[in-house]
């Protein structure tokens, strides 16, 4: 089988990784990739949301199945091409259409849904950038932290958790009136502050049934001991300590099940993955977040887990036979740290020399923001570079193998956390 997978971060590296390892992977084409997917399949130099010429491609080289990556073409409706289509139509395709891809293209979407669908979450409020004035005056007697999320796409950075009133009214004009996060601010979700401990929980479904992944934490901002701004995630760990046996079952009864059900009731086809975000709430769960797809950097971690044939689950997906499958995982521990250039998650530079990849140990390397340039050299092509992946027979354990091969490699003013996992670890000591 000819698979085509869109995207070019760490998610896609670690996906193409995988599905390359299968013996029903004939040829594997990426577009539009980068530096590391090159070095499992063919990269294409083929824009994510050029649907006409990704539909082209998949015709000219015949290929059964198309994995998407990323939200971006999933909003924009990637699916519903190729199911308009008489000659794509027919291809397997894992990622939802745009009406099921709004769980994550607009948080007023994903809270509307939970609501409609009794689904537990924070309570929220929306405004639209022409109700400025009503949303500051909302926010006045609004329990201190205050969430403010920007309904649309945002990269990941489009929540605020302020701790002030003056620092919510700032991050209501950054939304609304400054049009911080261009389109994804026509609208402003103000939502109560969930204290707890954040995990995310991965689904792939075929629409009515589903199989659950392993789950992960991440870690969003930018400063150790989670401080300064957000970012599309700088680490993550799977699998997660407190994420077993009862609380799960909630999870599932609670969550995952009614998530389905809700699709199918509001008559949303959905085929792909759900990817949902949870806070822990003294042993209750709570959805943060939905995405249309697996995150990144979770899915560094998840990906490696599962010991089963990727290909064949997606292939299953995509033929609506998922009832009864199983996913056989790996049991020890992974942790990923991602390696960004100094200065993400604002302004950074491009085009600097990595060095010393080879010289890790113990660990995968997955590309991000990766390029070969003219000189044949591989360089910085992002603000998230590369994720380093490593297994132990504990967090701790793998951790340390994660930050000895990210202190390894090199180029001009790297950065990484160095605390990746610590928080677990406290929690285990417990």
């Amino acid at each position: 089988m000819n698979i085509l997978l869109i995207g070019s971060g760490g998610r896609e590296h670690a996906l193409a990784w995988k599905m390359k390892q299968s013996p029903r992977c004939s040829n594997l084409f990426i577009a539009p990739g980068n530096a590391g997917t090159a070095e499992v399949g063919k990269n294409i130099n083929i824009d994510i949301n050029d649907f006409p010429s990704l539909g082209k491609f998949c015709i000219t080289e015949n290929i059964g199945l198309v994995l998407v990556g990323p939200e971006g073409p999933l909003v924009n409706g990637i699916r519903d091409y190729f199911e308009a289509d008489s000659t794509l139509n027919k291809i397997l395709f894992v990622g939802p259409g745009a009406n099921g891809a709004q769980l994550e293209g607009s948080k007023d979407f994903s809270k509307q849904f939970m609501e409609r669908h009794n689904i537990p979450t924070a309570s929220s409020q929306t405004f639209t950038d022409q109700e400025l004035l009503a949303a500051k005056a909302y926010i006045q007697n609004h329990p201190l932290p205050i969430v403010l999320k920007a309904d649309g796409l945002a990269a990941g950075k489009g929540v605020i958790i302020a701790e002030s009133i003056s620092e919510a009214e700032k991050a209501l004009d950054d939304i609304l009136a400054t049009k911080k996060f261009g389109d994804a601010g026509a609208k402003v979700v103000i939502e109560q502050f969930l204290k707890g401990i954040e995990m995310s929980s991965f689904v792939l479904t075929d629409g009515k049934d589903y199989v659950i992944l392993p789950e992960a934490k991440d870690y969003k901002r930018i400063g150790e001991k989670d401080t300064g701004l957000n970012t599309g995630g700088m680490g993550a760990v799977s699998p997660v300590p407190f994420a077993e046996g009862e609380f799960m079952r909630k999870v599932e009864e609670r969550v995952i099940i009614p998530t389905i059900q809700g699709l199918n009731k509001d008559n949303i086809p959905y085929i792909g993955f759900v990817f949902i975000g949870l806070m822990n709430m003294d042993g209750e769960p709570y959805v943060i977040e939905y995405n249309a797809r697996l995150g990144d950097p979770e899915t560094e971690v998840v990906i490696p887990r599962i010991a089963s044939d990727l290909v064949d689950i997606l292939v299953l997906a995509g033929e609506k036979k998922l009832k009864g499958a199983r996913i056989e995982l790996h049991q020890k521990t992974a942790t990923t740290i991602v390696l960004v250039a100094g200065g993400y998650p604002e302004e950074y530079e491009k085009g600097d020399v990595i060095s010393h990849i080879n010289d890790t140990e113990n660990v995968l390397v997955f590309h991000a923001g990766t390029k070969i340039d003219a000189n044949n050299q591989l360089v910085t092509n992002g603000g998230r570079v590369l994720t380093v992946t490593a297994f132990g027979e504990s967090i701790e354990e793998a951790i340390q193998t994660s930050n000895k091969a990210a202190e390894v490699i090199q180029w001009k003013n790297k950065y990484f956390r160095r605390d990746i996992g610590l928080d677990l670890l406290a929690l285990n000591k417990n």
